[in-house]
């Protein structure tokens, strides 16, 4: 009867495990940065990104179910007094969160084999094949950079890219092993990094042949810890590029980069340089501008919103046409691109427009948003938290954001407790400011405050890990 107790307990308390698992998912298996979470009782309630169900969560809760089990089978099997037995269950209960870092001390070994095979996988396959490998990297606009390039390329060959914002080895493993054919003639893929190291481990997996640096900026201070580390990072796949790199440059950084590079190399949106837009005119129905490519000019459309997708489009119409694409088949590839989900993405409503920019993390993306939204007639609605991972940064930038917001908005509602009081103070004048800590509450406050013809932003998302 005991085994029976204590499978039913074990069950019991790994529900209550799935809110620290998912935690730990969110903080990316950061164990040192689950121990801070768990120290403050500051777990991923919500249902704004749910615990994803992935083979690593699997092994995960199994281990943490086997070490529960265990230690309940020896307390009821041992110990036959009920009071005893249920101040040991209690006991066992509150400091559950403190068994998921044993189950992941245990499952490491497991992960690391799995993790090394996977990628030694990855590696084999591409080593077997012929297509030319572009890799991305950068601060900012690295996942619409690669959507456009993959949507122009698309046109004559056959690309594979990596989805959505996947910019991790296992991501990018599975891309490989998953999604990349014998026929394919490039393969696109994202580098993120949240330390040195990361952009040369990755390069050195992929192999790669051409690359492109976005725009560079105080993107993740809190674990680089400068903005010279950041740059540093970032020059790890120049290093580790056979062909040539392509570098947009409008950030400083980017440029440094690009100055410092010796190998070929084009600099790219700046006035005189290898490729720029110029007569750029944008609606609420897009943009038309005129591309300069190598010292000859085309006339291009596109149904993309903002200065920074314009730049993104230069930048991939370089690198296709570098790689031999004809300028016929580019025009066409940026006249057919289609939105990008949750960047810049316009969704117009019998009763309201929305520009959604969920996805978007940084100082640069808030400011072109605005500048899309100030484009707009009818009374403008900034929904937003700010923006993380800024460290000793975090306030003032903030207070920037909600400076620029006081300049465009006639309505503020500010998600989420941890840039409150920045956001707030940046953004005095704008005449009505709300706060809302879900999502239940922004929708609540938006339905009291809609009216019709009104223009709603909504400006990055939280994670349930940050409140």
């Amino acid at each position: 009867m005991f085994v029976l107790y204590a499978f039913l307990v074990t069950i019991g308390i790994l529900f209550i495990d799935l809110i620290y698992i998912k935690t730990f998912q969110l903080e990316n298996y950061k164990l040192k940065n689950q121990i801070i979470k768990t120290k403050n009782l500051d777990f991923a309630f919500g249902n704004k990104t749910p615990l994803i169900f992935t083979m690593r969560i699997k092994r995960l809760l199994f281990i943490d179910f086997l070490i529960k089990f265990v230690i309940f089978l020896l307390i009821f099997g041992l110990i036959p007094l009920f009071w005893v037995n249920l101040l040991l269950t209690v006991l066992l209960f509150i400091i559950s969160p403190y068994y998921v870092f044993l189950s992941f001390i245990f499952a490491s070994p497991i992960e690391n084999f799995i993790k090394k095979r996977y990628i030694k996988r990855a590696k084999r396959k591409l080593e077997s094949m012929s297509c030319k490998k572009i890799a991305i990297t950068g601060s900012f606009g690295k996942t619409s950079t690669k959507n456009i390039l993959y949507q122009i390329l698309k046109v004559e060959f056959d690309v594979c890219a990596t989805p959505k914002s996947f910019n991790t080895p296992m991501g990018i493993c599975k891309t490989i092993l998953e999604d990349l054919k014998d026929t394919d003639d490039f393969f696109i893929v994202e580098f993120g990094a949240r330390q040195t190291g990361d952009i040369k481990f990755l390069a050195d997996m992929v192999g790669v042949d051409f690359g492109i640096i976005t725009p560079i900026g105080n993107c993740h201070l809190q674990t680089f810890g400068s903005l010279k580390n950041i740059e540093n990072t970032k020059y790890e796949l120049c290093e580790n590029t056979k062909e040539l790199v392509v570098f947009n440059g409008k950030s400083k950084s980017t440029k440094k980069l690009y100055d410092k590079f010796k190998n070929k190399k084009y600099l790219v949106c700046e006035n005189g340089s290898f490729a720029y837009a110029k007569d750029i005119v944008s609606n609420e129905n897009g943009s038309k501008f005129t591309l300069v490519l190598n010292n000859s000019e085309f006339c291009c459309c596109t149904k993309l919103l903002g200065k920074s997708n314009i730049d993104n489009i230069v930048v991939a119409s370089t690198m296709a046409y570098l790689l031999g694409e004809n300028i016929l088949s580019i025009i066409k590839g940026i006249s057919n691109l289609h939105q990008i989900a949750h960047r810049l993405e316009l969704i117009k409503g019998e009763f309201v427009t929305v520009i959604d920019d969920s996805y978007n993390s940084n100082i640069e993306g808030f400011k072109q948003a605005l500048d899309v939204l100030s484009g707009f007639k009818g009374r403008k609605i900034v929904v937003s938290p700010g923006i993380i991972e800024l460290g000793a940064e975090q306030f003032k930038i903030n207070f920037l954001a909600g400076e620029m917001v006081g300049k465009v908005a006639d309505v503020f509602i500010i998600m989420n407790e941890t840039n409150k009081k920045a956001l707030s103070e940046g953004a005095s004048k704008v005449k009505d400011i709300y706060f809302a800590n879900s999502r239940e509450e922004q929708s609540h406050i938006l339905k009291d405050i809609l009216k019709q013809g009104d223009i709603v932003l909504f400006e990055n998302d939280f994670p349930d890990n940050i409140k």
